[in-house]
C-alpha cells in the first residue's frame, strides 16, 4: 500500500467538546479570514486560504480509504468501532509512513471512539460558498453514514451576512452546531480588541443561527476588559447572549498571551487583570442577569477557581449548568467560591 492512498490534512485548532477522540477533524479551509482579534495567537503567520470542494472531497475520500482498510485488517478479534490494535499495527507494518500522518492518529482514536461527531476545520468554513460548502458536508456526510453530529468555528461578521436561506440549507445538508466567538457584548471592547463586528452584529447573526435551526455555542471571556470595564462587560453580555438565548454559553477566561497586543497592553499597564476573585465578582455579575434556557459551561482548564476544601468549584463537563433550572446551584457556587481568597494558579502568572 501506498501512503499517497491516504493523503488528508488537519488542522491544528478545535473547541475542547470537539478535541480528543470527540470529533473528526475535516479541513474545510485554511487559517482564519480575519485574524485581527488583539487576544489571539492563533494563525497570526498564516495566510487564510479557502480549498476548492474537489480537495476537501479527496480529503475525505482518504479518510475513508484509511478507515476501510484498517477495518478490513481487523476482521478478527474483538473490535472498537470496528478497528482493532492489530488491524492498525497491521496497517503501520504495511505502510510505516503512516507514523508520520499528521491525522492518522486523530482518525484512528475518533474510530474507536465510536466515530459520531465531525468538526470543519479551520476559523470560519461558513465564508465559503453556500453551494461549495452544501456539497462538502454532504459527501462527508454520504462516506461516514455514522456521523450524527458536525460542528464548526463561524464568525458573527459572516453569519449576519448569509441569507437566512442560505443557513437553512447549510443547516438541512448536514451543519449541526456552531462555535461562535463572542468573547464580549460590551460595544466600546469589541472596537478595542479588534472583533470587527458590534454587539447588535453579534445578536443579529446569533438569533439568524438559531432561527436556521443550528444549536449555537457562544463563548465570552470573563476578565477580558480588565478592572476598568468589568462591570459593563457583565452587564452587556449578558444583554447580549439573553438577546439570543444560545443553546450553550462557554466561559474561556481571559489571559494574555504573549506576543498579543492585548498583553502589551496589559504589561504597558494600559489594562489592569483581575485577580481571580475579581474574576468570580465579574461571574456573579453576569450570571445573576443571566435569563437564558440553555447551558451555562466552564469547560476549559482556565475556570480555575477552587473550592474552600480544594478541587473545583465550577464542573469542567462539557454540559454544564442546565438554566434556568440550574442558576441558583451555580450563582451559590460562585458566592461558595468569593467565600475564601482564591489561590493564583500558575497559568495566570505572567
Amino acid at each position: 500500500m501506498t501512503i499517497d492512498r491516504y493523503r488528508f490534512e488537519t488542522g491544528v485548532y478545535r473547541p475542547p467538546s470537539e478535541g480528543g477522540s470527540a470529533s473528526l477533524l475535516v479541513r474545510f479551509t485554511r487559517n482564519c479570514p480575519w485574524n485581527h482579534c488583539t487576544f489571539c495567537s492563533m494563525y497570526k503567520t498564516e495566510k487564510f486560504e479557502p480549498r476548492p470542494v474537489s480537495e476537501i472531497m479527496a480529503d475525505i475520500d482518504a479518510m475513508a480509504a484509511l478507515t476501510e482498510d484498517i477495518k478490513a485488517l481487523s476482521a478478527t478479534g474483538k473490535s472498537s468501532g470496528g478497528i482493532t490494535r492489530e488491524g492498525v499495527m497491521a496497517l503501520l507494518e504495511k505502510t510505516p509512513e503512516l507514523e508520520y500522518h499528521p491525522g492518522a492518529a486523530m482518525l484512528i482514536n475518533w474510530l474507536m471512539a465510536g466515530g459520531r461527531t465531525a468538526f470543519i476545520q479551520d476559523a470560519n468554513s461558513l465564508i465559503m460558498k453556500t453551494p461549495d460548502l452544501v456539497k462538502a458536508l454532504e459527501h462527508l456526510k454520504s462516506t461516514f453514514p455514522n456521523i450524527t453530529r458536525i460542528t464548526t468555528y463561524a464568525r458573527a461578521r459572516t453569519l449576519a451576512q448569509k441569507p437566512a436561506k442560505d443557513l437553512e440549507t447549510i443547516r438541512k445538508a448536514g451543519l449541526d452546531r456552531l462555535h461562535l466567538g463572542l468573547e464580549t457584548g460590551d460595544d466600546d471592547l469589541l472596537k478595542a480588541i479588534k472583533k470587527g463586528v458590534t454587539a447588535e452584529g453579534q445578536i443579529k447573526a446569533g438569533k439568524k443561527a438559531v432561527a436556521a435551526g443550528f444549536q449555537v455555542s457562544e463563548y465570552w471571556m470573563p476578565g477580558l476588559g480588565g478592572k476598568e470595564k468589568s462591570h459593563d462587560h457583565a452587564r452587556n453580555t449578558a444583554r447580549v447572549l439573553n438577546a439570543i438565548n444560545p443553546h450553550y454559553i462557554r466561559s474561556r477566561p481571559f489571559r494574555p498571551i504573549p506576543g498579543t497586543p492585548l498583553h502589551q497592553q496589559v504589561e504597558a499597564g494600559e489594562i489592569t487583570l483581575l485577580s481571580p476573585g475579581e474574576q468570580l465578582e465579574e461571574l456573579l455579575v453576569m450570571v445573576q442577569d443571566l435569563e437564558v434556557t440553555g447551558k451555562v459551561c466552564f469547560d476549559h482548564a482556565m475556570n480555575h477557581w477552587q473550592r474552600p476544601g480544594g478541587g473545583l468549584l465550577l464542573t469542567h463537563d462539557y454540559e454544564g449548568y442546565q438554566f434556568p433550572e440550574e442558576k441558583p446551584k451555580l450563582l451559590a457556587l460562585i458566592k461558595e467560591g468569593l467565600s475564601f481568597d482564591q489561590p493564583v494558579p500558575q497559568m495566570l502568572h505572567l
